[in-house]
């Protein structure tokens, strides 16, 4: 029971509204927060021996690390850094710490469940090469802990990347991929959408686009992936579907609302940031639709403006695709804090 990554009874306080990540709450300030992450992931430092700081601390200049990550299970995918699954408990702990340090409370409550239903595939586990659940997720560092100088955290594993980039007060999580299988599934009890806000709030933009808006946001064509999914850094899609300009005031908050299931992963300051970018913007912003409008059916979205670009895809590999979904985030103008890095 030590070696497992138990999460269950974290997520159901999240759930039942006794969020963990008290560090988030009530922001201050992005020094304050960028001081607490520094320190929560010293605190995790101080836990390793010298042999595990050695694996999980990286150059930051170092690009083949930075670039290093999937949505893919391990088996298919090797990860560097340390495995949830070999840390002890005290160190799992201080993992889970500094997720809940540089996450909002509704980020960090989305990777626990995306995470938890990873444990669900596990339990159908054939015991091959691929492998799922709790212990299968990974951390390293690039770049050392700072509040002034640039460093990374990356956590992630199947259907979860997290790239988070800091320097100084600045902070992005362009790059990141989150997903679910399943995308919903019960807990206790309790039913677990990871993704569900993402998806009912596209749903209830679409619906909400009369006629003419909805032939301009629908693509004549079906979409089965991400086209900036992991590996396509550095690489652009031509805008489609409908512009911000051709929204009403109402749509155009909507489609922000959607975007903020991503911007506001990231804790309260940076979000805002983030959010108040978008909203300058909006008209510039693009809506684009694949597949089925109709509330759960299998559709693909893209949110693309000049600092963003979303994409959501259900996965059709032989079942259900509302059952399995991927989304990528990205900022075409700073991915891994590129503008930072170069001042």
């Amino acid at each position: 029971m030590t070696k497992n990554f138990i999460l269950g009874s974290a997520l159901l306080l999240l759930i039942a509204g006794f969020g963990l990540n008290s560090s988030a709450q009530g922001s201050q300030g992005t020094a304050k927060e960028t001081a607490e992450i520094a320190t929560a992931a010293n605190k995790f430092l101080a836990t390793l021996d010298d042999a595990q700081r050695g694996r999980v601390i990286f150059d930051f200049k170092d690009e083949s690390q930075r670039k290093r990550w999937s949505n893919l299970p391990t088996g298919i995918f090797k990860r560097a850094g340390l495995r949830v699954g070999d840390l002890t408990k005290p160190q799992r702990e201080a993992v889970l710490a500094l997720l809940a340090a540089a996450l909002s409370p509704q980020g960090y409550e989305k990777i626990l469940q995306i995470m938890e239903g990873d444990e669900m595939l596990k339990k159908n586990d054939s015991g091959g090469r691929v492998k799922f659940g709790h212990d299968e997720y990974y951390l390293s560092l690039v770049g050392q802990p700072s509040t002034s100088e640039p460093w990374m955290i990356q956590f992630g594993g199947h259907h979860l990347a997290l790239n988070i980039t800091l320097v100084g007060e600045q902070s992005t999580l362009t790059p990141s991929h989150t997903g679910a299988q399943p995308a919903i599934y019960e807990l206790e009890g309790k039913i677990v959408r990871p993704l569900g806000r993402e998806t009912d709030k596209a749903f209830a933009l679409i619906g909400a686009l009369d006629e003419g808006q909805r032939k301009q946001a629908v693509l004549g064509f079906q979409m089965h992936d991400l086209v900036l999914g992991p590996g396509r850094d550095g690489q652009m899609i031509q805008p489609e579907g409908i512009k911000g300009s051709d929204l009403t005031e109402k749509q155009r908050a909507m489609l922000l609302d959607l975007a903020g299931e991503w911007t506001g992963i990231m804790h309260e300051a940076i979000a805002k940031a983030k959010m108040e970018e978008l909203k300058q913007h909006i008209v510039e912003t693009w809506f684009a639709w694949s597949g089925p409008t109709e509330k759960g059916s299998a559709a693909y979205f893209r949110i693309q403006g000049p600092t963003v670009i979303i994409e959501y895809a259900p996965q059709r590999m032989g079942e259900d695709a509302t059952k399995h979904l991927h989304t990528i985030y990205r900022d075409p103008t700073n991915d891994y804090g590129a503008k930072w890095r170069k001042q």
